[in-house]
């Protein structure tokens, strides 16, 4: 079963260019009953074997920014363990909940992505610096806390803000992913929050679906894929945002 859940996060994730984390979180909390903490903490490790494959691939093609990939992963590596530590703090019912608001953000940015005019891109210079460093610091962040691989933050940053193709700013954001990712799911792991059972079969399943979704991405009309996929997600999202507060909810062990 792990390998077909990794299997769904990377095809529906390939096809819209977004990390499998939104996808594979809920289905692990869904059908396999694993507890959104290690839920996050288990996405996370999968999506670093995403963002190696998806690097590469990309690399080929010249669509990743090396110098721009360091200097926000540098920060998010820092970060990527502080949401880490933040969401293992969080009773589960309210890491449901923000995890819910993500979800519905992630839906009205995929909505919006080809609407979003372009900012003046930022000249080379300590400004675009400074830029990628605060990219890395919220994205590392949102990495660690979420257990997704924070291009939600660092493409259209990149794209709105820095003036790179789309193509680059996915591929350098992926390379990105990797360290920051790599800090985050260690810290998930010191915490116990990695159900490292599933992993044989998330990993394997995640890099093949996300080559397939990413293939037929090609294909298929990028319009009508980012509403199918961005109802799915405001839909569960909603459903994540109605979690209740149990009667009782002790504090978790930090």
């Amino acid at each position: 079963m792990s390998f077909v859940i990794g299997f769904l996060a990377g095809f529906f994730g390939g096809l819209v260019g977004l990390g499998g984390g939104v996808i594979m979180i809920p289905l692990m909390v869904g059908i396999i009953r694993l507890d959104q903490h290690s839920a996050h903490g288990t996405s996370l490790v999968a999506l670093v074997f995403t963002g190696i494959s998806g690097a590469i691939a990309y690399s080929v093609k010249g669509s990743v920014d090396v110098p721009a990939a360091v200097l926000v992963a540098a920060p998010a590596i820092v970060t990527a363990r502080a949401g880490a530590h933040f969401a293992h703090a969080l009773a589960a019912w309210k890491l449901k909940r923000a995890f819910g608001g993500f979800l519905v953000f992630a839906s009205l940015l995929i909505l919006s992505k080809s609407y979003l005019p372009h900012i003046a891109a930022v000249d080379n210079g300590w400004p675009r610096i400074a830029l990628l460093l605060a990219t890395g610091v919220s994205a590392g962040f949102l990495s660690g806390m979420m257990g997704v691989g924070g291009g939600t933050i660092m493409v259209p940053a990149m794209v709105l803000l820095l003036g790179f193709g789309q193509h680059t700013a996915q591929g350098t954001s992926l390379l990105a992913m990797v360290p920051a990712g790599a800090s985050g799911a260690y810290t998930h792991g010191k915490l116990g929050n990695i159900a490292k059972n599933l992993l044989p079969g998330l990993i394997p399943g995640i890099l093949i679906g996300t080559y397939l979704g990413g293939t037929l991405a090609h294909v298929l009309a990028a319009n009508v894929l980012r509403f199918i996929f961005a109802s799915i997600l405001a839909w569960i999202g909603m459903r994540y945002l109605m979690t209740k507060r149990p009667a009782s909810s002790p504090p978790r062990n930090l």
